[in-house]
């Protein structure tokens, strides 16, 4: 993600109609990254089989949800 701006960039659906309030995810390769319309620049970026491992352990049943 060295050239964040080559990204395709896609925006949330819980973003709005833009200005600053918006949050974007981009994939490049194996990495996955994160952003917000206030800090472009400020990434926060993992690889992506992380969130993928997580969202199939949940459609499996194998992850539950804290107790408060």
């Amino acid at each position: 993600m060295r050239d964040a701006a080559r990204n395709t960039w896609l925006k949330s659906s819980f973003s709005g109609d833009g200005g600053n309030n918006c949050t974007g995810i981009a994939a490049a390769g194996s990495t996955a990254a994160r952003r917000e319309s206030e800090t472009p620049a400020n990434l926060i970026s993992i690889n992506r089989a992380a969130p993928r491992a997580l969202v199939l352990g949940i459609k499996a049943g194998n992850v539950r949800a804290p107790r408060p």
